[in-house]
């Protein structure tokens, strides 16, 4: 008797949105034993949780594909929420999607589907998974492989919507578990064959903001946890010039939300000099003060990242020594010439400073700084203080 040929199972995270729906059609289609799988994980006043969820549903049945809600909410609460405030308070500017999808989406979600003995799970990510081939070139990776080696993530065709920065955490043993089912098209391309397919979803809004939470004012929020407290805002010499509300509000690189002193722009009127645009350049946090700068202060040649992540296993000795390297520093943001080297902070960290070709503003410590060589995420770590 002929062995009957193993179909892979798929759990497909499905967050009622047309990526992921789309992504679930799409397997259905290419012969995948699918289940959608929904993720409860912030269901507060307000938000979009109820109606997302219902989405997902309704894409499910669409597609005749059993559904399961699993609720991740206490999880998400400690392991992304608690970390958002921990790392504001601290005077750094967190990622919590870079944590939300190292910890929920490819820890606690993948972890489930591989005890329940799915094969892969798929989400609506904008980024690809290929395999390495002989030297630095890449090949398509067969979808239905389980035991592909050196797996490479590279950015998502669509270079507006490409989200590999969020996920330089992936290792190796998770790539050969997950699928990007829409990561080879544009976001145009897929609300299209959404259309195609009569999805519901297809013209749905795209869900910003903060992961799972969605688009909220980030000063609000903080301030559910954090009180305001006045400083003094100072210019990179120490001299008080303003007051602002508390330095965890503040972000390097940004330039509102604080009160320069009408004397010091009286002084500066009655010399006829204009007032330039100010941009916070660093935050003393021990004595709650703002420090704020304008022209070459704004701008910063290297910086150093901790925690470094590479993505194929590479020793921190091994991504120092390579040359014409990207680094990017924020989500959609320009991917900057970057030579890295060795640190020499400290031995027992993973830490690696990064050169710049050309200098960059909104440097912030906290933020992720992700490492590409091309197209490919190498790895990367976090903007240290």
């Amino acid at each position: 008797m002929k062995k009957q040929k193993h179909v892979p199972r798929v759990a497909v995270g499905m967050s009622g949105g047309v990526d992921s729906s789309l992504s679930a059609a799409l397997l259905v289609e290419r012969g995948y034993d699918v289940t959608g799988v929904y993720l409860e994980c912030w269901n507060e006043p307000g938000c979009r949780a109820p109606q997302d969820r219902k989405d997902a549903l309704s894409v499910a049945l669409q597609l005749g594909i059993p559904f399961e809600v699993l609720d991740f909410q206490g999880a998400y609460k400690k392991k992304v929420i608690d970390y958002f405030y921990r790392e504001y308070k601290a005077g750094r500017t967190p990622n919590p999607d870079v944590v939300c999808n190292r910890e929920i989406k490819f820890g606690l979600f993948l972890q489930w589907a591989l005890e329940k003995g799915f094969d892969f799970i798929a989400t609506g990510h904008y980024a690809r998974i290929w395999q390495r081939a002989e030297g630095k070139g890449h090949r398509a990776r067969d979808p239905y492989a389980l035991s592909a080696k050196h797996l490479a993530l590279l950015r998502g065709v669509d270079e507006k919507k490409d989200q590999s920065y969020f996920l330089y955490t992936l290792t190796q043993e998770q790539l050969k578990h997950i699928l990007f089912p829409v990561g080879e098209m544009t976001k145009q391309e897929v609300r299209r064959e959404a259309k195609k397919r009569g999805i519901i979803t297809a013209d749905k809004p795209d869900s910003v903001g903060i992961c799972f939470v969605g688009d909220v004012d980030v000063q609000e929020f903080l301030r559910k946890r954090i009180k305001e407290k006045r400083g003094d805002v100072v210019d990179t010499d120490g001299k008080v010039i303003g007051e602002h509300k508390g330095v965890w509000f503040y972000t390097v690189g940004q330039r509102h939300g604080f009160r320069i002193n009408t004397k010091f722009e009286a002084r500066n009127s009655k010399h006829r000099q204009a007032i330039p645009p100010f941009y916070v350049v660093g935050k003393d946090v021990t004595r709650n003060r703002l420090i704020v700068g304008f022209g070459p202060e704004t701008y910063v040649h290297q910086f150093q990242v901790k925690n470094l992540h590479s993505v194929d296993g590479l020793k921190r000795q091994e991504l120092g020594g390579m040359k014409d390297l990207r680094v990017r520093i924020r989500h959609g943001g320009e991917l900057i010439p970057a030579e890295l080297h060795h640190s020499t902070i400290s031995n027992q960290q993973s830490t690696i400073l990064v050169r710049l070709h050309e200098p960059v503003r909104g440097v912030a410590p906290g933020q992720a700084a992700v490492i590409y060589d091309g197209n490919e995420v190498l790895g990367g770590g976090v903007i240290a203080s």
